[in-house]
């Protein structure tokens, strides 16, 4: 005779809990669509009830629900749509858009399957113990990386002020394998860098993200140099993962005459035009573009590239044309889902497509100080501004 080691009570609730999940199911389905699949239903209520009576060890209903709602998610096959636990919820994505975080000073993306160092910060844990940008990440802790989603690697990066995490990083043609341990800081992510090019009346301005602060850092940096005497500009996006959309069509308030910059396709409920009223430079203006531009970058990308604003130069952008909704739920949790598709000035799905730039330009080591893009930049303009004097 088996014995059941589950309480009554415990497990009434537990079926409550299950009941409402299917309730749910119930009432997001439709029609058909529900009746055709009810059978699911059924084994999902049997799963529970099968690990309550029968699975050898304890079970933790907060965990059975988390999974539950993380499995809806991950059944969605979307990489972007995302179930954030609260600890997740509260370090990536209201850190990311405000712009401060607490982590190692790197920002890292997938390369070819990787998880790899897109930028790596100076004055910061990462930067002083020698990461550069290109290096593997292969594990994080005692965690291989190497089907790791995005968010569990940035969520594992980062961390109070003050602990310790262990990085294993791989290294092409200089080393296999490298542990270091590192000590996390508050960091203040830097994400407008901006100069006149030596010897010239050029300017340069690199954004690395799109945050909050984005916009009036650019617009700062910008009258700096027109008072420095700046004729003509070269606007680095690549390695940009993106971020904040509305950033991103603020900063394009610079750059892009009157008129759309994006428009917003949703599945259900009404589309939107996000518009400029073109108070733009007015200036010769090349666009540094890559493979891991992305996002929030290449709606301003393809804004000056559809509006003829600019000239984009270097490789095809990664091509993620849709657009992610925050949803905040109970108990500190949050969902990222994508919710719509967004398309160019001119009506173009980008979405795994990407954009191809006006001057293709295979891009150098930058390690070795050959940044054959933006040689390429420096020589579109020069010649503009020579034909223009």
């Amino acid at each position: 005779m088996r014995r059941s080691l589950y309480r009554p009570r415990e497990w009434l609730w537990r079926c409550f809990v299950v009941l409402g999940v299917l309730f749910f199911l119930l009432i997001v389905g439709i029609g058909g669509v529900v009746v055709a699949n009810y059978k699911h239903f059924g084994n999902l209520f049997k799963v529970v009830s099968l690990i309550n009576s029968r699975y050898l060890g304890p079970v933790n209903t907060t965990v059975l629900v988390d999974g539950a709602v993380r499995g809806l998610v991950e059944s969605l096959g979307d990489p972007y749509s995302v179930y954030l636990d609260p600890e997740t919820f509260s370090k990536i994505l209201q850190e990311q858009i405000k712009g401060t975080i607490d982590g190692l000073g790197i920002l890292v993306g997938v390369k070819d399957g990787y998880l790899a160092v897109v930028r790596s910060y100076p004055s910061t844990p990462a930067g002083r113990a020698g990461i550069v940008e290109g290096d593997v990440i292969v594990k994080i802790g005692d965690r291989v990386t190497s089907k790791m989603d995005l968010e569990t690697a940035v969520g594992l990066i980062r961390g109070p002020v003050g602990t310790k995490v262990k990085l294993t990083i791989a290294r092409k043609g200089v080393f296999q394998e490298k542990e270091m341990e590192l000590t996390r800081e508050q960091i203040t992510v830097p994400t407008v860098e901006g100069y006149v090019l030596p010897e010239t009346k050029i300017g340069y301005i690199m954004l690395a993200q799109f945050t909050e602060r984005t916009p009036g850092e650019v617009s700062k940096v910008l009258e700096q140099l027109k008072r420095q005497g700046m004729l003509g500009l070269i606007l680095d996006l690549r390695d940009n993962p993106g971020g904040e959309l509305h950033a991103a069509v603020k900063v394009a308030e610079n750059f892009v005459p009157r008129g759309p910059v994006v428009y917003i396709d949703y599945r259900l409920g009404k589309d939107e035009t996000y518009s400029v009223d073109g108070r733009n430079l007015n200036l010769p203006l090349v666009i540094l573009v890559n493979r891991t531009t992305a996002s929030a970058a290449e709606i301003l990308a393809g804004a000056i590239k559809d509006r003829q604003a600019g000239i984009l130069v270097g490789e095809k952008t990664f091509g993620k044309g849709i657009v992610q909704e925050l949803f905040v739920l109970d108990h500190g949790a949050g969902l990222k889902l994508t919710t719509a598709r967004y398309l160019t000035p001119s009506k173009h799905d980008i979405h795994k497509r990407g954009i191809v730039p006006d001057v293709v330009v295979a891009q150098g080591s930058r390690l070795e100080g050959k940044d054959l893009q933006r040689q390429k930049a420096i020589e579109i303009l020069g010649k503009i501004l020579k034909e223009a004097a």
